[in-house]
């Protein structure tokens, strides 16, 4: 309905002018026809912006709901539970994830997560809350008889 206000000035303007009327009545109507497309331009562009606003609440809204309410998919997931975890130093730790029926021995520092081992799940000692560990071999004397143990060891498997 604006619009058809505004159209139906700007028209009787352009006939003016064309017409060849005087300047005078031309610019008494000009102030009347700013008068009159003003206010609705400025409802329009109100009633613009609350639909706006409207649009982006109902986004928010339905953004939460979804994240509230919306589907959880529990099909396929692994059980993953953390045994023990030992820290290194300020940011390095080596833990113990149970994973299915597999332990894995997870280094972790700030920039990298490195599975180090893997084994099969162990049953706690009824009297002794933590798991039990396999004995230790002595130290090796230089990286080259630990090297050697360690291939050995892998190779017994």
């Amino acid at each position: 309905m604006a619009g058809s206000v505004f159209h139906r000035v700007a028209g009787t303007l352009l006939l003016a002018c064309s017409a060849g009327a005087l300047a005078a009545p031309a610019a008494t109507v000009a102030p009347a026809a700013a008068v009159t497309t003003a206010s609705p331009a400025a409802g329009s562009l109100l009633q613009t912006i609350f639909a706006l606003i409207a649009v982006l609440a109902l986004l928010a809204v339905l953004a939460w709901f979804m994240k509230r309410f919306g589907p959880k998919s529990h099909v396929g997931t692994v059980p993953v539970r953390l045994v023990g975890a030992l820290s290194l130093g300020g940011r390095e730790r080596i833990m113990v994830v149970e994973v299915g029926n597999q332990w894995i021995v997870v280094g972790a520092s700030p920039g990298r997560v490195n599975a180090l081992a893997t084994m099969p799940a162990q049953k706690a000692v009824p009297g002794n809350a933590d798991a039990t560990l396999a004995e230790h071999q002595p130290p090796a004397a230089s990286f080259g008889d630990w090297l050697k143990q360690t291939i050995d060891k892998r190779n017994a498997k």
